[in-house]
């Protein structure tokens, strides 16, 4: 009976300590914030993916913007990136998607990709395009 007692004070303790946290404690999670926007990545045959480093922090939200101006059938490669990030939602066309994980993405014709995404862990990743090996051919992404 005893143990029933204190057990049953513990939970009550405990969830007047979640009652009592200051709501914004919970939004440094950067889940709770609109998207920042970032980008966008443009691909397009023989031009540069990006102009300068896309630096993010982890924790926060944000929007990436991938265009393709059909010029050529193109895709960004990223494993390491797309594993260090939490992917909330992928639209394209006005579909979200939904994933629970990603390598690439690849674009036969123009279009238009928004991804949202939350940085897991800090580093130096990249999107690039696929066996390429041209400085302009790859995105890098910085995460404090």
């Amino acid at each position: 009976m005893q143990m029933k007692r204190s057990a049953g004070l513990a939970i009550l303790a405990a969830a007047a300590a979640c009652a009592l946290t200051p709501v914004g404690a919970y939004a440094q999670s950067g889940l709770l914030t609109r998207p920042i926007a970032v980008g966008p990545i443009t691909l397009s045959s023989g031009k540069p993916l990006v102009e300068a480093p896309i630096e993010l922090e982890s924790g926060k939200q944000y929007k990436l913007t991938i265009e393709a101006d059909g010029t050529a059938e193109l895709a960004v490669h990223g494993a390491d990136f797309f594993r260090n990030v939490w992917v909330n939602e992928i639209v394209i066309n006005d579909i979200e998607i939904r994933p629970l994980g990603v390598d690439s993405i690849e674009f036969d014709a123009a279009g238009e990709v928004e991804m949202t995404f939350v940085p897991i862990r800090p580093g130096r990743f990249e999107l690039r395009v696929p066996n390429t090996t041209g400085e302009t051919q790859g995105a890098q992404i910085l995460v404090k």
